[in-house]
């Protein structure tokens, strides 16, 4: 059965596991970690919301609000009661699961440095792991002023870096900010991809590299 609360759709377990379960299985070593917190603990050092009645969370992700329910191995998107509920993919279980897990309670500090400067960044974004600044330059490249306008369905605010510039929320402790430069005679326009100092504290660096991805794909599609 579907459920309803505060106006909101929210499938009932059965209808997201049909088509997320095997997903779910994918991550059974993150979500039996998850299993062994204090849901009170994993609230308070994600700053997410604990759902009452059991071990459940609402959690923001790019701005949309998903229903993580740790006993039923269950992710799924808030959405209105006309939307088409689907269970959360791979990246985005990823992401949530292990931010629940490793989030501590400190705010970003403000300080923005390159994938390079944090701690194992220099190592682990290489090769498969680059960071997909192209996507970037592609989308925005010519028109940065566009970068900004995309941000605005995921809650982001325009900065003063670059030619065009934005932080996004991505979750709720961890900040992605995405700078473009246009190109001009002398130089082909370019992006980069920008995390508050405190990110490598608050995912382990494969899950954070995800949530750039998403976050890409969302702005630039």
């Amino acid at each position: 059965m579907s459920r309803m609360r505060g106006g909101r759709f929210r499938p009932g377990v059965r209808e997201g596991m049909r088509s997320g379960g095997d997903i779910t299985m994918m991550h059974g070593g993150l979500w039996r970690q998850l299993d062994g917190l204090d849901p009170a603990d994993v609230a308070r050092r994600s700053a997410c919301a604990h759902l009452p009645g059991g071990f459940r969370f609402d959690v923001f992700l790019l701005g949309r609000c998903h229903e993580v329910d740790v006993p039923a191995r269950s992710i799924l998107p808030v959405v209105g009661a006309s939307e088409a509920c689907r269970p959360a993919g791979y990246l985005e279980q990823l992401c949530i699961l292990a931010y629940l897990i490793h989030s501590r309670d400190e705010p970003p500090v403000g300080r923005l440095v390159s994938a390079e400067e944090l701690p194992g960044g220099q190592f682990f974004f290489r090769g498969p792991h680059t960071l997909p600044t192209a996507r970037l330059v592609e989308k925005f490249g010519e028109e940065p002023v566009r970068l900004q306008e995309a941000a605005v369905s995921l809650k982001g605010r325009r900065l003063a870096f670059g030619d065009s510039s934005v932080e996004i929320p991505a979750l709720a402790r961890v900040p992605l900010t995405f700078v473009v430069w246009a190109g001009n005679e002398e130089f082909p326009a370019r992006a980069s991809v920008l995390f508050d100092g405190t990110a490598d504290r608050q995912l382990p660096l494969d899950a954070l590299m995800a949530l750039v991805e998403l976050t890409v794909k969302a702005l630039a599609g």
